[in-house]
C-alpha cells in the first residue's frame, strides 16, 4: 500500500464524505478509504478512462499515479458519481506530478507553510540529504529591497548540511539551519542571526529584521518554528521594538494580550495607566527614549550614546517618566510594567 496515495484519498473522503479505492491491475497493491477492504474489479477489463459498471455498483476510473498505471472507483453508477470519477482522475494525477516537479526552493517553502505531510517531508528529506537533526528558521525581513541581493547573501552562508534560504513573500525570506555542534561558531540561534543581519548590511546595504524561531526536534517540526520566526517579525512591526533581531519568546507575552478581546485590554490599561501618565505614553519623543533605555539593558552610557543625548538630557527625561508614571524605570519591575503598558496602549490603536 501506498502511504502517500493514502493519505491523499483520506484527505478527499474527510473533505467530500467519498469513499475511494485505489488498485493495481494486479491487485499487488491498494489504498482505500473503505472499511470494506475487498476489492471488486470491474466486470470490462479493458475500459479506457471511466466505466460504470452496473453488476459491480461502481464507477471505475483509469489514472496514473508516480507513472504507475491504477483503477481506482466510487460506489454507486449515477451521474454524480461518474463526475466524481473524472475530477478524482485528474486531482490524483494533479497531486502526483506536482511534487515531481518542484524546485528545492518550492519544496521548502510547502514544508515551512504547512503544506507537506510526513511522507512528502520524507522525500525532501532523502532528496536533499537533509540531516536528521535539530534545526530553526530564521524569518528575513528586507521590505522588498534588493530581493534577489538579500537571497544571495542568505545562500553564500553555511549552506551546506541542508541548510537553505527560501523566498516566501512580500520582501521576507526563510532561512532553515540545522544545528551542528561540532562546525557553529555561533552561540545560539539568536547569535547566528545577529551575523547575518551584519552580512546582508555589509554586502547589500540593505537593513533587515530577524524573526528567530525556536530550535525544533526535525525538519518534520520546521513549520512550527517558522510560524514563531513569522510572528516575531510581525510582532517587532506591531510594537516598532528596537533592534533588527527578535526571538519569538519576546512576544509570547504579547500574543497573549493579542488573543484577549479588546474591551478587556482597555480595563488592564485602566488599571496599569494614571490620566497624568497618559502623556507620557503620546509623546513620541519619551517613548523612543524609553525603549531605546529598555533596549540597552537599562544603561545610561550607552543609551545615551544610541541616542546621541547628553548624559543629563537622559537622566532628566527619565525623571520625567517616573514623576508621570510613577514607574522607575530604572528598575527592572518598573521597567516591566512600562513595557507592558506600551504594549496595551500599542494593541488597542
Amino acid at each position: 500500500m501506498d502511504s502517500e496515495l493514502n493519505l491523499l484519498i483520506k484527505n478527499i473522503k474527510e473533505k467530500t464524505g467519498i469513499d475511494v479505492v485505489i488498485f493495481s491491475e494486479g491487485m499487488k497493491y491498494f489504498a482505500t478509504t473503505s472499511t470494506n477492504k475487498e476489492i471488486y474489479a470491474p466486470t470490462d477489463k479493458d475500459f479506457d478512462g471511466v466505466y460504470q459498471d452496473i453488476l459491480t455498483g461502481n464507477t471505475y476510473f483509469r489514472l496514473k499515479y508516480k507513472n504507475t498505471p491504477l483503477i481506482g472507483y466510487v460506489r454507486g453508477v449515477s451521474q454524480s458519481e461518474k463526475n466524481y470519477a473524472y475530477l478524482l482522475s485528474d486531482l490524483i494525477e494533479s497531486a502526483s506530478s506536482k511534487e515531481l516537479q518542484l524546485s528545492q526552493q518550492e519544496y521548502l517553502k510547502s514544508i515551512l507553510l504547512g503544506e507537506c505531510n510526513r511522507t512528502q517531508i520524507q522525500k525532501y528529506e532523502k532528496k536533499y540529504s537533509t540531516p536528521n537533526k535539530t534545526c530553526f528558521v530564521l524569518v528575513v525581513s528586507a521590505n522588498g529591497q534588493r530581493n534577489q541581493d538579500v537571497l544571495n547573501v542568505l545562500s553564500n552562508y553555511d549552506t551546506s548540511g541542508g541548510n537553505f534560504a527560501v523566498f516566501i513573500e512580500d520582501g521576507n525570506y526563510a532561512y532553515l539551519k540545522f544545528s551542528d555542534s561540532a562546525t557553529d561558531d555561533y552561540q545560539s540561534s539568536t547569535d547566528f542571526a545577529e551575523f547575518l543581519v551584519q552580512s546582508i548590511k555589509e554586502e547589500t546595504g540593505v537593513s533587515v529584521n530577524i524573526g528567530v524561531g525556536g530550535t525544533v526536534k526535525s525538519i518534520f517540526d520546521a513549520n512550527v518554528s517558522f510560524q514563531q520566526a513569522l510572528m516575531a517579525v510581525r510582532m517587532c512591526n506591531v510594537m516598532n521594538s528596537k533592534g533588527e533581531v527578535h526571538s519569538f519568546k519576546e512576544y509570547l507575552l504579547l500574543k497573549m494580550l493579542e488573543d484577549l478581546p479588546k474591551f478587556k485590554l482597555s480595563e488592564y490599561l485602566d488599571i496599569l495607566l494614571d490620566d497624568n501618565a497618559k502623556d507620557i505614553f503620546a509623546d513620541p519623543e519619551m517613548i523612543n527614549t524609553a525603549e531605546e533605555f529598555l533596549e540597552n539593558s537599562l544603561n545610561i552610557s550607552e543609551t545615551s550614546r544610541k541616542l546621541y543625548l547628553h548624559r543629563n538630557t537622559l537622566m532628566y527625561r527619565l525623571d520625567k517618566i517616573e514623576r508621570e508614571t510613577g514607574l522607575n524605570i530604572r528598575k527592572f519591575s518598573d521597567a516591566v510594567t512600562f513595557r507592558l503598558i506600551t504594549m496595551l496602549v500599542k494593541l488597542i490603536k
